[in-house]
């Protein structure tokens, strides 16, 4: 039986404070071979919140679980409704400055590749490639019992013909693409099957509760065996799916660097936290380094 995620983390009082210094960035990508790793806060310059930073959405918002999802018709109806209408704003948010800063990075060859805990796509549609999802993405659906995956437009025009006039204005919109509904808003939303064998439909990520493939967690950890040094951006490290990588990256004597405005739980591992936002950093960075960022994306 899984226990319930860990959704929340104090910071302990002997953290390492964070700095405003760039300079230790500019170094190790000077130096090359570095392997980012990317949380939700690298993304709330686009629109989208991230989960614990100040105004985070756990403070209004549980996040579905895998257990709560597969359970519960009612669970996967209220998941439904207020995905479906978090997709419409969620699937179009745009990369910012950070996005466009990583991607820059990677085309002047100095990353080694791209560990994203988002599921929102923006790190591709800024231009960069070599990007491993960790937690997969919204734009995919998958089948729970035929294992077929379709993308989430598709499913996106079935929900619609099947739910006219499903207009509700939301309270909020979630990291997850989730919206904020009460009860009464969600109604009797109706779910669509898999068209192949009328099977439960899920979002092809990884929900919270839920364990990341395995073979991709190995991936992510060759990555890190390659890699000369970690750059986390935007993420807290409260779950385990992306703190293992910063303690495996610090126990082979590799530089961890942080940019991230709170303290994480990462800290206590990490060379230094720049505590700046990470657009602006990032683009200082690029700027230093006379790397061109582009001003539109590369992708669509």
């Amino acid at each position: 039986m899984r226990m319930r995620p860990t959704l929340s983390w104090t910071p302990d009082e002997d953290l390492p404070p964070g700095t405003t210094d760039p300079a230790p960035l500019l170094d190790a990508l000077r130096t090359g071979g570095v392997l980012v790793l990317s949380g939700a806060g690298i993304s709330t310059e686009s629109g989208i919140p991230d989960y614990r930073g100040e105004g985070g959405s756990l403070g209004r918002h549980t996040p579905m679980t895998y257990q709560d999802f597969t359970a519960s018709a009612q669970a996967r109806r209220r998941y439904w409704a207020r995905s479906h209408l978090g997709w419409r704003t969620f699937g179009r948010a745009r990369p910012n400055a950070g996005h466009r800063a990583v991607a820059a990075f990677e085309r002047s060859g100095l990353l080694s590749g791209v560990i994203t805990q988002n599921v929102d796509g923006l790190h591709q549609t800024a231009g960069s490639e070599d990007v491993v999802e960790l937690h997969g993405s919204l734009a995919r659906v998958v089948c729970l019992s035929c294992g077929a995956v379709s993308t989430r437009r598709e499913l996106a025009l079935r929900l619609d013909e099947a739910n006219p006039g499903f207009e509700p204005v939301a309270a909020g919109i979630n990291p997850d693409g989730d919206a904020d509904l009460t009860d009464a808003q969600v109604g009797d939303f109706h779910v669509m099957p898999c068209v192949i064998c009328g099977g439960v439909l899920k979002p092809d990520v990884v929900f919270f509760g839920e364990a990341v493939p395995a073979p991709r967690v190995e991936h992510c950890r060759q990555l890190v065996r390659e890699a000369t040094s970690l750059l986390v951006l935007g993420s807290s490290l409260t779950v385990m799916s992306g703190l293992r990588f910063v303690r495996q990256a610090s126990e082979a004597g590799k530089p961890v660097l942080i940019v991230n405005r709170d303290a994480t739980r990462g800290d206590r591992h990490a060379l230094t936290r720049v505590a700046l936002p990470l657009g602006s950093a990032l683009s200082s960075v690029a700027g230093q380094l006379n790397l061109r960022v582009d001003a539109q994306e590369q992708g669509s």
